[in-house]
Formats: structure tokens, sequence, C-alpha cells
């Protein structure tokens, strides 16, 4: 299986291959303003298998937990397409959204429950 989610205007992509290790829903106040939404969705793979292509800017920013997030994002249309945590360099979180495919499996994890827009309803997933 081989995946690509790509910005808006096209000019970076990020091939996946394989299924991702894991797909997380956070809430935390980072990723919510990372997103302009009430929540971020992830899928992440092994840094082994991604291959990236295209110009990417680099934003690196504190996670609620401490943790540095250096996010790679268009320089053109400014989508945030994938990130990375120094707390596990080996795994690369994919923006889900990227990859404009409703077939893409669902969220298994959920984290920062604490933060979560009290409207939003998101099944229990761990």
């Amino acid at each position: 299986m081989e995946r690509t989610a790509t910005c808006a205007c096209g000019q970076l992509a990020i091939r996946c291959a394989g299924e991702p290790r894991r797909i997380a829903v956070c809430h935390c106040l980072a990723c919510q303003r990372q997103t302009g939404s009430t929540y971020n969705v992830a899928a992440f793979f092994s840094e082994a298998d991604v291959t990236a292509s295209g110009e990417a800017s680099i934003y690196t920013r504190r996670s609620d937990s401490g943790d540095a997030i250096t996010l790679r994002f268009c320089p053109i249309c400014g989508t945030t397409l994938w990130w990375s945590s120094t707390s596990a360099p080996e795994w690369v979180a994919v923006a889900v959204g990227a990859f404009a495919d409703p077939r893409f499996p669902a969220p298994t994890v959920e984290v920062w429950r604490e933060h979560r827009h009290s409207w939003v309803d998101i099944p229990k997933l761990d």
C-alpha cells in the first residue's frame, strides 16, 4: 500500500509506504492553533517509509507536553503537511486530511481529551 498526501496547491507532497502505525486525534491547544480547527488528526509512519517532494518551509513549536514539534508546510499555500517530534524522531505524523481519501482508516487513539470542545462527538477510541 502506498498513499500520497499533498498540500492544497499540489507543490508539496509526501508519499507514505505501508499502513500507518497509528492514527490519532489530538485535542491539545497547540494542535487546535496549528490546524485552525478544534482538533488534529494525524497518521504516523516510520521515517524510513516516507518520501517528500517539493519545497517545504519549517516551523518549530512546543507541544502541550513540552516537546519540540517541527512542522513542514507549503510556502505557497500554507498547508501543514507533516511534522515530527523530539520525543519520537523516528516517526513522521502526516495530516490525514491531506490524503483527501474518505476511505482512509479511522483513528484508533484520542489524546488531550480534557481540551476537547464540548460539542465535538468522537467515540472513545482508547
